[in-house]
């Protein structure tokens, strides 16, 4: 039994053949006993993993079925990458797998995580309904979301998500419509012009509003920045700085390792350009 006030949960859709990374973020999961990790896939994964690892074994059309069944009108998810756009409804969707934890997060398999305790902590859990681990936006890789009908049904509050829902097109509604940039210059929601209103125009407008209370920090290492060193569920930048994880958004893109690692070792560095076992 985990000795933490919060019980957390993540949980992640993937449907395609499993890449190579995802051993990383299993092993790294592995190192985050406290935390329940749900992977929604039509692969089967054939290695060891812990049991805070749960596999769920389904297809596309069937998570299509259970999203028309719960949100009360016609869903139709055609391809994979589409189900970024559903992240935000996740606790709706899966509100049986979810039952009983405190939060809930989505996220990405492209990911190695860092001690997410550590970070994720009684004080910032207890004080907010969500936790991005950017301070500028929410960003689909990783966001908790506090597990209550309110929070859980905040998708509903964008003026869009039927829209959203209903189309085959890829709006990034998870985080910001694209708007990226505009967010990071510190524009405000209001000022923010997008197709549609994303959750991020959501979370920031009714935090103003006093409705929610939003947790903002900068827990994440993106892009090839090297001098990333793994031990034992520890992820450190330079030797000095702590972080929560390490998302492979670039990395995976021009590393393709030659062979498969059979055994993903306990501790390991990331380089600008790979993976590669710490040997001190």
């Amino acid at each position: 039994m985990s000795h933490y006030k919060h019980k957390i949960a993540f949980l992640v859709c993937y449907f395609g053949k499993l890449p190579w990374y995802f051993d990383y973020f299993i092993h790294s999961c592995k190192y985050n006993p406290s935390v329940d990790f749900y992977i929604v896939t039509d692969d089967v994964y054939k290695k060891r993993y812990t049991k805070n690892v749960k596999f769920i074994y389904t297809s596309l059309e069937a998570v299509s079925k259970l999203t028309s069944k719960r949100l009360g009108f016609t869903i139709k998810i055609s391809h994979a990458y589409k189900l970024c756009d559903f992240k935000p409804a996740y606790g709706y969707i899966f509100n049986d797998i979810l039952k009983g934890y405190d939060f809930w997060g989505h996220g990405d398999i492209d990911i190695i995580f860092g001690n997410i305790r550590s970070f994720m902590t009684r004080k910032v859990l207890s004080a907010h309904d969500i936790i991005s681990v950017r301070p500028d936006w929410i960003p689909g890789c990783f966001v908790l979301f506090r597990n209550s009908d309110k929070l859980n049904t905040l998708f509903k509050q964008s003026k869009d998500y039927k829209k959203v829902f209903k189309s085959d097109t890829h709006y990034c509604f998870d985080e910001t419509n694209f708007a990226h940039d505009d967010f990071t210059d510190g524009k405000k929601y209001d000022e923010v012009k997008t197709e549609i209103e994303s959750m991020m125009h959501v979370i920031q407008r009714l935090q103003m509003a006093g409705y929610i209370n939003v947790y903002f920090d900068l827990n994440i290492i993106e892009g090839i920045p090297g001098k990333l060193k793994w031990n034992k569920g520890t992820l450190v930048y330079r030797n000095k700085y702590y972080v929560l994880l390490y998302h492979l958004i670039k990395l995976k893109k021009i590393y393709i390792p030659k062979r498969e690692v059979k055994v993903v070792p306990d501790s390991f560095i990331i380089t600008p350009s790979k993976i590669m076992k710490y040997k001190p």
